[in-house]
C-alpha cells in the first residue's frame, strides 16, 4: 500500500488564525498472494470504492468479461501500476494476473479488460492418472504469488514433455512475463524410516495448495491426484530461494513410513487449493490429509496425517501438530481433515494472543492455541474450542467489525457463511452471530471460499463464489453480504450476479473471488470476469 498526503498551513497571528490540515488518499491495494495475507485472512482492508450502499443496487454489475484459453484454477492476483515493458501494449497499467490450466499467464488490464501479455510456458499434462477432480489438463493448478519489491511473479508450472510430466518453478519479470532466472525443475529425496531413498515423482505428485512466499524463500505444497498410486505419492514440503531458486537443504515428507498394512501412504497437503500460511515467526502451517485406510499408520512422527502441522521456515523441523481424536477412523472413511487449509488470526488482545483455526470433510472448526496447537489423543481434541459449520472443502476468512472493533472469523462449510465473534476474555472462543441465506442447494461438494473488502474497518463486505451444481455448463455466482445488517440472525444479501461458468463437473471450483480498487475479479472456465460499479453514461 502506498499513502499520499497533502499538507497545507495558514498563520496570520496566534491569536487570530491558525489553520493545519493533511488530506490523504491510499492507493489501490495489491494482491500479490492467495487470500491477501500469508495469515490466509482473505481480507483487504483498503477498499474504498466498494461499499454496501453501493454493491447493493444495479450500479454494481459485470463491466469486462476476458476469454482465456483454459479452466482457471488458480486465484487472480493483482498489481497497481505496472510497467507492462513487452508486448504492443507497452505502459503502466493496473493489472490482473491470471493462470490457466493450459500453462497460460494473462497480464489484463483491470480497468479496460484488454489482454496485455498471455505467454504459454508449455504443453501441460492430460488428465493425470485418470484423475477427473482436475480438467482435461492440468498445467497451473496452484495460485502463483508475487514480489512486489523484486518485481517478480514465481509460479509453478506443470509440463508433459518427452520424459514424463515435471514441475519447473518460474521467477517471471511482472513487467513483461519472462523468466528473470532459468527455471528450476522439482526435485527432491528423503529418507524413510528403512533407510531408503523416496525420490519426488511429478507424475505422482499434484501441486495443488497456493505457493507462500517467506522469509525468501518460496514453497510448494504437494499432494496426489484422486488418491490414485498411494504407495507412489506422498505429502511434500518444498521450499527455494527466491534469489536464485536454489532448494532448500531441508524439506519435509509428512509420510516416511517403509511399508503399511496396504501399501497406501499419502498424507498429502492439497486443502483445495488453500495456502499453507505462516505465524509472526514465519512458521509455516498447514493441513495434511488421509493415509492407509487401515487406521493404524498413524504417529505424529513418521507419518502425520488428518493433521495440522507447523515447522521451521528451513523445511528441517516439525514444530508442533494438532490431530483430531477420531484420525483413524478419518483414514478409514476418506474423510480428509485436509480438506480445508489452516488460517491464522492476527494477535488478540488477552493472554493467547495467538489463534488459528482449520475444518476438513466432517465440518468440525478447531480453534487453536497457534503456540500449542494441542498435539493428539484418542480421548479428547486438546483446542480451544469445536464448532461445526459444515462440510468444508473451503477455508476460512477474517475481519475487525467496525461496530465494537473485535475480529471476526468468517466460515464457509456446509451452504451457509457463518460469522463468529472472537472472544479473547479468559479462554479464547467464538461465538456465532450471523450467517448467511444459502448459496444453493446443489453442489459438487460443501464448502465455498470467501474474501472480506473493507476501508479500514468501516463498510465491511463479505464476497462470496457458489459451487456449481454438478451438471455440466453450471453457472458459479458471485455473492456479497453485509455483516452490519443481521436481521435474526441472518445478514443481509447485497447481490447475487452470475460471474462466470464450470463445465468440469467432476473436478471442485475451488474459486475464490479478488476485490481491489473498486473491482471484483472472477476467473472461471476460460473465462475472467471483472465486475464493479457502472459509469452513469453506461
Amino acid at each position: 500500500m502506498t499513502i499520499y498526503c497533502l499538507r497545507r498551513t495558514i498563520r496570520v497571528t496566534a491569536a487570530v488564525l491558525f489553520v493545519l490540515w493533511t488530506a490523504c488518499f491510499v492507493a489501490a491495494q495489491a494482491i500479490t498472494t492467495y487470500h491477501v495475507d500469508n495469515n490466509r485472512t482473505g481480507w483487504n482492508s483498503h477498499e474504498s470504492v466498494l461499499t454496501p450502499a453501493n454493491v447493493g443496487t444495479s450500479s454494481f454489475a459485470m463491466l469486462h468479461g476476458v476469454t482465456l484459453d483454459d479452466q482457471v484454477d488458480a486465484q487472480p492476483l493483482f498489481v497497481p501500476g505496472v510497467n507492462i515493458t513487452a508486448g504492443t501494449k507497452k505502459g503502466v497499467h493496473n493489472v490482473v494476473y491470471v493462470a490457466t490450466e493450459n500453462n497460460t499467464i494473462y497480464a489484463i488490464d483491470a480497468d479496460t479488460g484488454a489482454i496485455l501479455l498471455n505467454p504459454n510456458f508449455g504443453a501441460p499434462v492430460p488428465r493425470p492418472l485418470g484423475c477427473g477432480n482436475n480438467g482435461p489438463n492440468v498445467g497451473i493448478n496452484s495460485t502463483p504469488v508475487i514480489d512486489l519489491s523484486g518485481k517478480t511473479l514465481y509460479v509453478m508450472i506443470y509440463t508433459q514433455g518427452s520424459t514424463g510430466p515435471a514441475y519447473h518453478i518460474h521467477a517471471l519479470d511482472l513487467g513483461s512475463l519472462t523468466d528473470r532466472i532459468t527455471p528450476r525443475l522439482v526435485v527432491a529425496a528423503h529418507t524413510l524410516l528403512d533407510g531408503t531413498t523416496f525420490n519426488f515423482n511429478a507424475t505422482y505428485q499434484r501441486q495443488r495448495p497456493a505457493l507462500l512466499l517467506s522469509k525468501g524463500n518460496v514453497y510448494a505444497g504437494f499432494g496426489s491426484f484422486c488418491d490414485r498410486s498411494p504407495s507412489l505419492s506422498r505429502g511434500w514440503l518444498l521450499g527455494w530461494s527466491t534469489g536464485t531458486l536454489a532448494p532448500l537443504a531441508g524439506n519435509q515428507v509428512l509420510d516416511i513410513l517403509a511399508s503399511s498394512p496396504n501399501n497406501y501412504f499419502l498424507s498429502a497437503i492439497w486443502m483445495s487449493g488453500y495456502g499453507p500460511s505462516t505465524d509472526a515467526s514465519g512458521n509455516i502451517l498447514f493441513v495434511t490429509g488421509n493415509s492407509d485406510y487401515s487406521g493404524t499408520t498413524y504417529d505424529g512422527i513418521s507419518n502425520i496425517q488428518e493433521s495440522v502441522v507447523k515447522v521451521s521456515s528451513n523445511l528441517t523441523t516439525v514444530l508442533d501438530v494438532f490431530t483430531p481424536s477420531n484420525q483413524a477412523s478419518l483414514d478409514q472413511t476418506d474423510q480428509d481433515f485436509g480438506s480445508g487449509g489452516v488460517m491464522v488470526l492476527p494477535n488478540q488482545p488477552g493472554s493467547t494472543p495467538h489463534l488459528a483455526v482449520a475444518a476438513g470433510k466432517v465440518g468440525s472448526m478447531f480453534l487453536m492455541n497457534e503456540d500449542r496447537l494441542g498435539g493428539y489423543s484418542t480421548l479428547t481434541n486438546d483446542v480451544l474450542a469445536t464448532y461445526s459449520i459444515g462440510a468444508c472443502w473451503c477455508g476460512q476468512s477474517y475481519f475487525v467489525d467496525p461496530r465494537d472493533r473485535i475480529g471476526r472469523v468468517v466460515t464457509s462449510g456446509g451452504l451457509n457463511v457463518g460469522v463468529y465473534k472472537v472472544q479473547t476474555s479468559a479462554t479464547p472462543s467464538l461465538v456465532k452471530v450471523s450467517q448467511s441465506p444459502s448459496l444453493g442447494s446443489t453442489v459438487q461438494d460443501p464448502g465455498f471460499f470467501t474474501t472480506i473488502s473493507s476501508n479500514g474497518n468501516s463498510n465491511p463486505i463479505i464476497w462470496a463464489l457458489s459451487r456449481p451444481a454438478a451438471t455440466t455448463g453450471s453457472p458459479i455466482y458471485l455473492f456479497a453480504f453485509n455483516p452490519e445488517s443481521v436481521t435474526n440472525g441472518t445478514m443481509k444479501q447485497l447481490a447475487k450476479i452470475r460471474a462466470g461458468a464450470w463445465t468440469n463437473k467432476g473436478g471442485n471450483a475451488n474459486l475464490v473471488p479478488v476485490v481491489a480498487n473498486g473491482k471484483v475479479f472472477v476467473a472461471s472456465h476460460n473465462q475472467l470476469r471483472i465486475l464493479g460499479l457502472k459509469s452513469p453514461s453506461k
